[in-house]
């Protein structure tokens, strides 16, 4: 073959390939940056995650606790027996409170427990004792024995300056799988949800816990719930699910809350929360037009007085018209709380906050009520819950 024959199929064969490598170069000019460099904003992210989770984790602990039969135990148990007592065996978490050796997790994690021990992220296991357990909210604080000046106390930030929307993050012992990671955003806030001081006509609830859709499971419960600052602004708590495992829905004790009782519990071992000894429906169209009320009323309407309550003593009337709204049975008739404090009362969630959060046993406060059409005032004189009461 000739020398000119040999340069014709070569500038034959390269046609191709130069076609080829520029429309490979158009791709790439015109392709996503991250198929080529790697994108920026996911970089970040993940940098911004791996330092939260370094900071963090050291001082988030693994909770195995032991728990005599018939006791109150996380879902996350087995059963064992020693000699003639048979035990329950539950997993939780907590997180490091303060430089005392103090640990925050939840009550239902702790409650009827006798023994508990605690793993560190570095392995290292302590035994722990029971400070105080509060029901009503769901919470709990430990002490360890042994040495904790190398984990540092997680900084609890400011639960009402959060937003829908922000990032959330959790870090936990899901399924006794310690130092477990997960990543979501607050779905909502302000949700009520049950506690655990309960009757057999139901419960107190649990105020303002946020919502989240950062996955938590069984294990979950007493690790903490963090913004992008790696700063704690909730206790996670529970979860909406039929299968017990994580659908979205879950939610956290915010951390103004936490504080205000986790402090109480260190400084007394207890805390009692306030009792005013209703029940009562939020207004809403159907109950406005049976009442004949304006379509946008807003405010609580008793249904029932407790006796022998703070409510009873204070006069609080109770409704006595028995009738169908949205599909179930309602009270119509008693007094309609709208303010409390001078604070607006829409809802009966609204309600309940402010009693947990704003009150003290043997406070006094001023309920603005409509009473057959007609608005006044009346001073209720605040007393503690009772163990066992559905009502608020």
């Amino acid at each position: 073959m000739s020398g000119k024959s040999m340069l014709a199929k070569v500038k034959q064969a390269s046609l191709p390939v130069v076609l080829a490598l520029i429309f490979g170069l158009m791709l790439g000019l015109f392709a996503p940056v991250h198929s080529v460099q790697g994108d920026p904003a996911l970089d970040q992210e993940t940098d911004l995650l791996r330092t939260i989770y370094s900071q963090v984790n050291p001082s988030v602990v693994s909770l195995n606790v032991r728990i005599p039969a018939n006791g109150m135990t996380d879902t996350n148990s087995a059963q064992g027996q020693q000699g003639d007592q048979t035990f329950e065996y539950a997993a939780g978490s907590g997180w490091v409170y303060d430089n005392a050796g103090h640990i925050v997790t939840n009550a239902h994690v702790v409650q009827g427990t006798d023994q508990v021990e605690v793993t560190f992220a570095d392995d290292t296991q302590m035994h722990a004792n029971v400070v105080g357990i509060d029901l009503d909210a769901d919470l709990a604080v430990i002490k360890v024995d042994g040495n904790m000046s190398q984990y540092k106390p997680l900084e609890v930030a400011d639960s009402n300056s959060i937003a829908v929307g922000d990032r959330a993050i959790a870090i936990g012992n899901p399924f006794e799988q310690s130092g477990t990671m997960t990543q979501g955003i607050i779905s909502g806030l302000h949700r009520s949800v049950a506690g655990l001081n309960q009757s057999q006509n139901g419960s107190f609830t649990i105020p303002d816990a946020i919502q989240t859709d950062a996955a938590l499971n069984p294990g979950n419960s007493g690790g903490p719930l963090l913004n992008s600052d790696g700063k704690v602004i909730g206790v996670n708590e529970q979860i909406a699910s039929s299968v017990r495992q994580s659908s979205g829905v879950s939610f956290a004790i915010p951390s103004n809350l936490t504080k205000l009782v986790v402090d109480t519990l260190i400084s007394e071992g207890k805390i009692q929360h306030t009792w005013l000894g209703i029940g009562g429906l939020s207004l809403n169209l159907d109950i406005n037009e049976a009442m004949k009320l304006q379509p946008d009323a807003r405010g609580v309407l008793v249904q029932s007085v407790e006796p022998n309550s703070p409510a009873a003593a204070a006069g609080l009337k109770a409704g006595a018209q028995r009738t169908m709204v949205n599909g179930g049975g309602a009270i119509l008739g008693g007094d309609i709380i709208v303010a409390i404090d001078g604070q607006q009362i829409k809802h009966f969630e609204d309600m309940v906050s402010y009693l947990f959060t704003n009150t003290k046993v043997g406070q006094t406060v001023k309920l603005t009520v409509l009473r057959n059409g007609q608005q006044q005032d009346v001073s209720v004189t605040l007393t503690a819950r009772p163990s066992a009461n559905p009502q608020s």
